[in-house]
């Protein structure tokens, strides 16, 4: 799929293209129809194409959906999305995306299981990772500069060997780059097998633009990884006399704030088969820390979740790591149902003054 590129920040005004604050979201979306003509507006702000066939003429159906009149089907704003054939209102897909976005330190899937009423702890668990699935923009622009990489590891405690060949943890790399003297600026992530050079060749090409100067420390694997086109500046931590986040302080600053973030967050509650996607989450907020309103990254995980692939539960729960064999959890006591819609209604009544009358 061809991602047309997205709008600069600084053309978007917040009131107009994104609501800025958590009361006009409910102003803008207060029913499902409101969210679906916005994610309309945001899929096709040239007017309606066919995901289908690519066809431009088509009109509205009584029930909002368009009719293509090249390929003669029915065509929601949903279709080829991650909420495409979705059971859940829309207004709780535009919650889900607020909370978790509004927030520096996101939102866990228990949290909103209990706030918006989910019969089932398996959908928002869903919805939140295809939210996770669409904060990754293809062909995005690579980390530039002065640019630190390093690796570390993220996992449960475990008696044994600590840092480099230690068991039951994964193994993240780690860009950041350097702006100083304002800090840091954006980062990348990324779940790797091993340390050898090829792993980190393809890493470093994937995430810094060429001509940027590396800062690593002095792992053997760093020097045959990267190639001319880059500027190598080892720094050996074993011989100078400072502490190692001090030598390299960008990446061990951001490694330190994800370890954080999943222990206060999520509770350390974290499969490694899935944490990939929680790094990716992490790396958008991050990216995005010094935007003046929370709403524009609203905007952006809806823009480019309109552009995303469907990815279905059975795909999510497909795990590479066999586990052992564990009893069945018991069946719900009551059936499971889809959350409500959180569109507003009118009312006259008052419920916290009728109960006296």
């Amino acid at each position: 799929m061809v991602v047309p590129p997205l709008s600069p920040a600084r053309d978007l005004k917040p009131g107009r293209d994104y609501p800025p604050s958590y009361a006009e979201l409910l102003w803008w979306f207060p029913d499902d129809d409101a969210c679906l003509d916005y994610l309309d507006w945001l899929r096709w702000p040239a007017g309606f194409r066919c995901p289908r066939c690519g066809g431009s003429e088509a009109w509205t159906l009584a029930d909002g959906r368009y009719w293509c009149e090249s390929c003669r089907r029915r065509v929601s704003v949903t279709a080829g999305t991650i909420f495409h054939r979705t059971r859940t209102p829309m207004t709780v897909w535009f919650a889900v995306a607020w909370f978790m976005t509004s927030s520096k330190s996101g939102v866990a899937a228990k949290t909103l299981h209990r706030l918006l009423g989910f019969g089932s702890y398996q959908t928002v668990w869903t919805m939140l990772y295809r939210y996770r699935a669409a904060m990754i923009r293809p062909g995005r622009d690579r980390l530039s500069g002065t640019v630190e990489v390093d690796e570390t590891y993220i996992g449960g405690t475990r008696p044994g060997k600590r840092g480099r060949g230690a068991a039951g943890k994964a193994l993240v790399l780690v860009a950041v780059e350097l702006r100083h003297p304002k800090g840091f600026g954006r980062c990348r992530l990324r779940v790797v097998p091993d340390l050898l050079s090829s792993t980190m060749k393809s890493f470093i090409e994937d995430s810094i633009e060429p001509g940027s100067s590396l800062i690593t420390d002095g792992l053997s694997s760093y020097p045959p990884a990267i190639s001319d086109a880059y500027t190598h500046l080892p720094k050996v931590v074993a011989a100078t006399e400072e502490p190692a986040h001090e030598v390299l302080p960008g990446v061990h600053r951001v490694a330190s704030l994800t370890k954080r973030w999943l222990l206060g967050t999520h509770q350390g509650g974290v499969a490694m088969d899935h944490l990939q996607g929680y790094l990716d989450e992490f790396a958008f907020r991050f990216n995005r820390r010094r935007s003046e309103h929370r709403g524009l990254l609203f905007r952006r995980l809806l823009e480019q979740a309109v552009e995303t692939d469907p990815v279905t539960y059975e795909q999510l729960v497909a795990n590479p790591t066999p586990k052992p064999n564990k009893p069945m959890p018991p069946a719900p006591a009551t059936r499971r149902t889809a959350p409500r819609t959180l569109a507003a209604q009118p009312r006259t009544r008052r419920p916290w003054r009728d109960h006296k009358m």
